[in-house]
């Protein structure tokens, strides 16, 4: 018996190789296995061929994922015994692996007594640098920033050892042959945090910022020199100290513990200081991913702030000269490497809700991972989709699957957009893409749309909101033709399909089109952008609209309200939009959370589910609905009556939101116009109120985001899917 075994995925850089070597070695088998351009290729001899088969799948190394399996006929010569052949030709249709957490096994020898005792880049194929070191396909230590250190004899001796977990390893290294560490400043590292300075610390995908995190003063030190009032501080622990500062879940700790070691949102334990995440009631806490990071914290003996080191608005620093440059203002000293890094990664951040996990911020550890297309799309075209201009992330489309590109930031800085750009030309060219379409948002003041239009490409302009609610339809995997959903897609602003400014929708649809079938009553955005930085903008304007203008009078005497009002009735620089985040705000500064001006980007929507969750039941605030639009004017007014403490009305407003949109949805469902209902928008990360509309859907199929970000950091993947559908045959 003889076959030709093709496997697709997740299969290279992962030990996938040593392992057939291995399995095929144990059931007799004869032939070879190589790495190729289109994933692992294996050719076999014998009779346990449908042994290994069964096994190849089921019992693959920790960081392979097996997309297909592919069985065929082969006519060549059956060798003596089983080898591993040296790779094909240059390609890119299999998958770069994600950068991986350090495994227990070398944990174990960098606390011991061997030759990598205390080395900082230990690392073998279970585990280490991925996608922040590659160069180029296909996945050879030549084509990563290893390049440059080459192996000494013991190493070189595990890496042609299939037997040993280091075969094949490209970042293989050790003190004799690998990178170094070394410290600029006074003392060690450890000293100086301990002395209550910080650090700029050299990881995987770039510079952290890093502070002892129980230390009051040093967090305030910080925020200072970084010039970030009240923007949560991610933290870094050992699971001893997230077990005692933290209240972790089964679920999380699973999250906190998988490869990708993302950042996750943990409800606080024991008193840390507030300064790390005011006005919240959780902490974004990560477990030592890369032997320096356990290393350090080991010597600290604490936990440790670990936040971008970067510019206010800038990319995060990746390069030794620039961080010495840009963070030589922020840091009292510098633990570098000298190990390049190929790409920035931001760390990834995630949370679990009663639904499931919820990224936020898909970055290290999750990209260059990618989704399947779903049913339908097997002859889609090759799309490149731009994304939007907050939260930049592009997608790519081929051979079945999609790739969502990694979180880049807001494109209205320039070293961002610059970071947009190289990411654009890295990720076509890391993996052979060959667009015949681009898809772009329908704002043609979005920097993504004009690059996606000056592609001289055919250009598929899609609405935001479908975008939304066609990303939440692919990653479920819902069909190309399996019938219309109806969408709630919540957000701060999106240009709608009319010309007016969208936010708060209900929509009807498939990948190919939509329906506007319900969203909230609009409201003057007074100021434009001004609407978004200041919350007492928007609450001023709901608060006119509910007929309540003496209580905005008497509750902002310091605000410029008659300039605005006149502004708003003359409809200058104050655009009316539908956007749910806008009336989060608003709502936020009626309770005096967020008044004046927000330091961050989601900080008065934040703080009010914050507050809203130490509230007990209660029974939702009401909004009116007519003709398909969803009315706060009977919220204010019950609001203002005053009955109820601040957190009663924070969780009433939640309840009343998910009742009024959840009611359209309902009916849409119920009638058989639509199959499910699907939950999309930056708005939807607010667990709180994803509960409230599941319960208020209670008994009907549901679509939620779990590995694509809900806010815009999922866009391009529900453009490229609608550009996709749209040049298919009906």
């Amino acid at each position: 018996m003889k076959a030709q075994v093709r496997i697709r995925g997740q299969v290279q850089g992962v030990g996938f190789r040593p392992f057939v070597w291995n399995l095929a070695r144990e059931l007799g088998l004869k032939g070879r296995v190589l790495n190729d351009a289109e994933g692992v290729l294996v050719f076999l001899g014998g009779d346990a061929i449908p042994d290994f088969l069964h096994r190849v799948e089921a019992e693959a190394p920790p960081l392979a994922q097996v997309d297909a399996v592919e069985v065929s006929d082969w006519a060549g010569v059956v060798p003596e015994g089983f080898e591993i052949a040296a790779s094909g030709g240059p390609g890119a249709e299999t998958r770069v692996t994600p950068d991986a957490a350090t495994c227990p096994a070398c944990l174990d020898e960098i606390r011991g007594d061997g030759r990598r005792a205390g080395y900082a880049f230990t690392n073998c194929t279970h585990c280490g640098p991925r996608f922040t070191i590659i160069e180029g396909l296909p996945y050879d230590r030549a084509q990563t920033t290893m390049g440059a250190f080459k192996m000494c004899g013991a190493c070189r001796a595990e890496y042609e050892d299939p037997a040993d977990r280091r075969f094949h390893a490209q970042p293989i290294a050790c003190p004799d042959c690998g990178p170094r560490v070394w410290f600029e400043g006074d003392g060690t590292a450890a000293q100086v945090i301990l002395a209550g300075g910080i650090v700029a610390v050299k990881g995987l995908g770039g510079f952290h910022l890093v502070c002892d995190a129980t230390n009051a003063a040093a967090v305030a030190l910080l925020r200072r020199r970084k010039r970030r009032p009240a923007k949560p501080l991610a933290l870094m622990g050992t699971e001893d100290m997230v077990a005692r500062l933290a209240a972790a879940t089964p679920a999380e700790w699973s999250l906190l513990r998988e490869p990708a070691a993302p950042i996750v949102l943990l409800a606080k334990g024991e008193p840390l200081p507030d300064g790390l995440a005011p006005g919240q009631s959780r902490l974004g806490w990560m477990l030592p991913y890369t032997p320096l990071h356990h290393l350090l914290i080991s010597e600290v003996g604490r936990p440790l702030v670990m936040t971008s080191g970067n510019l206010s608005g800038e990319p995060q620093v990746i390069d030794n000269d620039e961080a010495r440059e840009k963070l030589g203002g922020f840091a009292d000293g510098f633990l570098m490497h000298d190990r390049d890094i190929a790409r920035r990664l931001d760390d990834s951040v995630e949370r679990v809700t009663e639904a499931g996990p919820m990224v936020l911020r898909r970055a290290r550890g999750r990209v260059p991972g990618t989704f399947p297309l779903p049913a339908g799309f097997e002859d889609a075209p090759q799309v490149l989709a731009m994304g939007g201009q907050m939260k930049a992330a592009i997608c790519l489309t081929k051979t079945g699957e999609a790739l969502l590109g990694h979180h880049l930031g807001e494109l209205d800085e320039a070293l961002t957009w610059e970071a947009y750009r190289q990411a654009l030309e890295d990720y076509r060219s890391l993996f052979d893409h060959k667009p015949e379409v681009a898809a772009v948002d329908l704002h043609e003041g979005y920097r993504a749309t004009q690059a996606g239009m000056a592609m001289g490409l055919p250009v598929e302009r899609v609405q935001h909101h479908h975008a939304h609610l066609a990303s939440v339809m692919g990653e479920n995997g819902w069909a190309l033709d399996q019938g219309p959903i109806v969408g709630i897609v919540l957000d701060g602003l999106g240009l709608g399909s009319d010309g007016t400014i969208w936010g708060g929708e209900v929509l009807r649809g498939d990948y190919r089109g939509f329906e506007r079938i319900g969203h909230l009553a609009p409201a003057a955005l007074a100021g434009g952008d001004g609407a978004s930085r200041e919350p007492w903008r928007n609450l001023l304007v709901r608060l006119d609209q509910a007929g309540l203008a003496d209580l905005a009078d008497r509750v902002m005497t310091d605000k410029p309200r008659a300039v605005l009002r006149q502004a708003v009735a003359a409809r200058v620089n104050a655009p009316l939009s539908s956007s749910a985040g806008r009336l989060f705000d608003a709502f936020s500064a009626a309770l005096g959370l967020c008044v004046d001006r927000q330091s961050y980007e989601g900080e008065a929507a934040m703080a009010l589910e914050a507050l809203a969750e130490a509230a007990g039941d209660v029974a939702p605030y009401p909004f009116t609905l007519r003709d398909g639009v969803i009315d706060p004017v009977p919220m204010f007014r019950a609001w203002a009556e005053g009955r109820d403490t601040d957190a009663e009305a924070a969780k009433r407003f939640h309840a009343g939101l998910a009742r009024a949109f959840a009611g359209i949805a309902r009916a849409e469902v119920e009638a058989g116009r639509a199959a499910a209902v699907a939950l999309s928008g930056g708005v939807l990360q607010n667990a709180l109120l994803q509960d409230m509309l599941l319960d208020e859907l209670d008994g009907l199929p549901v679509l939620l985001h779990h590995g694509v970000p809900a806010n815009d950091g999922g866009l391009a993947l529900g453009q490229a899917l609608v550009a996709a559908a749209r040049a298919l045959p009906r």
